[in-house]
């Protein structure tokens, strides 16, 4: 019979009960379905500890959240700027009966390849909100796993901070975490 040495893991105690189930001698088969449990058992919780490693409460609760918010702003920015290049096109298209008949062709080319290359913005939010729908599940799962396996202090583990410059050099920024001017210019002037 195994030694009975399982532990202190919550995960341990099915296998207690079995074990008190189980004769004092045990079959082969027994033995087999015990040593089964145990390795049941240790693989429960190593994968308790993988997740506490994986600071699951700070990718659910920050990183994929943070994310979508920076998929949805290159979404907005990504119509944005298709719509100032479509008036522009508009603009363009208003110049057309100006001009000389050849140039007025190929302005004209020129304008319906654009509107044409403009369909990109449809495609690729269509394509970005997929990867967000995608992280929206991740983050669902990965909270259900957490909770499942409770683990207490997944997250606790803060990220390092950043010094001022790394946080006002880490590119476009959504709105309510950008770097104001007045933050630019205080650390411009640090350099001086």
């Amino acid at each position: 019979m195994p030694d009975g040495n399982l532990g202190a893991d919550p995960a341990d105690g099915p296998v207690r009960v079995v074990l008190g189930l189980l004769p004092s001698e045990l079959t082969p088969r027994e033995a087999a379905l015990l040593a089964e449990l145990e390795a049941l058992g240790r693989e429960v919780a190593r994968a308790k500890s993988e997740i506490a490693a994986l600071q699951a409460d700070d990718i659910t609760a920050s990183q994929i959240p943070a994310a979508t918010d920076e998929l949805d702003a290159v979404v907005a920015h990504t119509a944005a700027a298709t719509n100032e290049i479509l008036d522009s096109c508009e603009a363009l298209e208003g110049l057309r009966p100006r001009l000389p008949e050849e140039a007025a062709s190929v302005l004209s080319d020129a304008v319906t390849r654009i509107y044409e290359a403009c369909s990109f913005q449809d495609i690729t939010g269509q394509r970005i909100g997929k990867v967000v729908t995608a992280l929206k599940t991740i983050e669902r799962r990965v909270a259900a796993a957490t909770h499942a396996f409770g683990c207490p202090g997944a997250g606790e583990a803060a990220s390092p901070p950043r010094t001022e410059g790394e946080a006002l050099a880490s590119g476009p920024q959504l709105p309510a975490s950008a770097a104001s001017q007045q933050d630019i210019d205080r650390l411009l002037a640090s350099f001086e």
